[in-house]
């Protein structure tokens, strides 16, 4: 099992994203995301979504909420726990990514990328404001098939 972290960086009414097309043997290849990766050894969740932000953005990121927790299941790319965050302040300059495209987008415009089933629920939850929570989500393939929301199926 892995862990990783995922953040939303936010500027006004957009996040920032990062359209996954630059690697060929990519998970996430051609959908967007939010801005995170894989934890190094020792690396606390906020440690590993400040690092990966600065690495991907060039961003540091000085305001921040730890959000959730997302339990991935996959009969392809096996279990990931994704701890994920939300960020609205930050300084740097915005640098071009190795992994990909980055661009802001409204979160208004957000469920119309090409990306997860199971990342429009979470990115519905940040939307609505839903105190921490703990999601799982279950594929086969690219197909969600099953979610559950703190224990209790969708």
């Amino acid at each position: 099992m892995k862990n990783t972290s995922l953040c939303y960086i936010q500027r006004g009414d957009e996040y920032l994203m990062l359209h996954r097309v630059k690697k060929e043997k990519d998970e996430n290849r051609d959908k967007w995301i939010g801005i995170g990766g894989k934890f190094e050894p020792g690396e606390s969740p906020e440690e590993c979504m400040l690092r990966e932000a600065l690495e991907e953005t060039g961003l540091t990121l000085s305001r921040w909420q730890y959000r959730g927790i997302v339990t991935f299941v996959s009969d392809e790319w096996g279990t990931e726990y994704m701890h994920l965050f939300t960020a609205d302040e930050f300084h740097g300059q915005l640098k071009d990514c190795d992994e990909g495209e980055l661009a802001w987008i409204k979160k208004a415009e957000l469920l119309r990328l090409t990306m997860w089933e199971g990342d429009r629920i979470f990115l519905r939850l940040l939307d609505s404001g839903e105190p921490f929570f703990s999601l799982k989500l279950c594929y086969q393939g690219e197909k969600l098939v099953g979610a559950a929301l703190n224990g209790k199926s969708l």
